[in-house]
């Protein structure tokens, strides 16, 4: 069914309203993980744990969508599956190994990040697998301005945000546990610079697609993040005060928001 373009472009039009939707809500419910967390969310489980159990699903779902198309082994739609699923290896089994601390995630949490990071498997997969025109990725899509373009953008958002994530884990030595100002990097542009690197690598994915997927998975990347984005800039503010403000940096996308 889902395979039918109709239902497809349904699928991407509720998704993209539900985008605005969540960006709306985060601005008064605070997820209650990492800095934020709280044990309102009620029943939690470790970090690393936690971050395998919300991102493999996505990366075993893909996966799944690749293995079973009749498209597989096309060269264009292979590379993009290729990519989506070296951010998901990256994130579900490689970063959770890079926590440090004994920090603790809220199955709630867990949860929600399972059933979007499923929807959005469904949304990348069905389109580059399933949906779109036969022939719509031919090899030579490979050389096009799109694909060039949105392949640079997605390394380097993808580099932004390991060296961000790098950056956040040394702040403190083993033991300490203040709170610091990150400084290096992109954060001397924006408090949240490995979100801002999450934004650029779905936007170059949405450009190396050209796809209405991959734009409205761009956009659920800013719903979700700018809001926590925010909250984590205010937070500075009130621990930090002058020492912060007067880095004048914004909250997650350089020089504008």
């Amino acid at each position: 069914m889902w395979w039918n373009p109709e239902y497809f472009n349904i699928l991407l039009a509720v998704m993209a309203a539900l985008a605005v939707i969540v960006f709306i809500a985060l601005h008064f419910v605070e997820a209650g993980y990492g800095m934020m967390y709280t044990r309102r969310w009620g029943v939690t489980v470790g970090n690393r744990l936690g971050w395998v159990l919300m991102e493999a699903p996505v990366f075993v779902a893909m996966a799944a969508l690749w293995y079973f198309s009749p498209r597989r082994f096309e060269t264009a739609p292979l590379v993009m599956f290729l990519l989506f699923e070296l951010h998901y290896f990256q994130r579900s089994f490689v970063f959770p190994l890079l926590i440090r601390g004994k920090g603790s995630m809220p199955v709630a949490i867990i949860l929600m990040g399972v059933v979007f990071n499923l929807l959005n498997a469904l949304m990348q997969g069905g389109w580059i697998f399933y949906v779109s025109p036969s022939g719509r990725y031919p090899e030579s899509w490979l050389a096009s301005p799109q694909f060039v373009l949105g392949a640079a953008v997605f390394f380097l958002g993808m580099g932004i945000n390991i060296h961000s994530d790098s950056v956040i884990r040394n702040l403190r030595a083993p033991g300490d546990t203040r709170h610091y100002i990150p400084r290096r990097g992109m954060f001397r542009y924006v408090s949240s610079a490995n979100y801002f690197g999450e934004f650029v690598e779905w936007t170059g994915f949405a450009i190396l697609t050209w796809s209405c997927a991959g734009a409205v998975f761009a956009l659920w990347t800013f719903a979700n993040l700018a809001p926590r984005a925010g909250k984590i800039h205010e937070r500075y503010k009130r621990e930090f005060g002058d020492e912060f403000t007067r880095l004048n940096v914004k909250k997650i996308i350089p020089y504008i928001y």
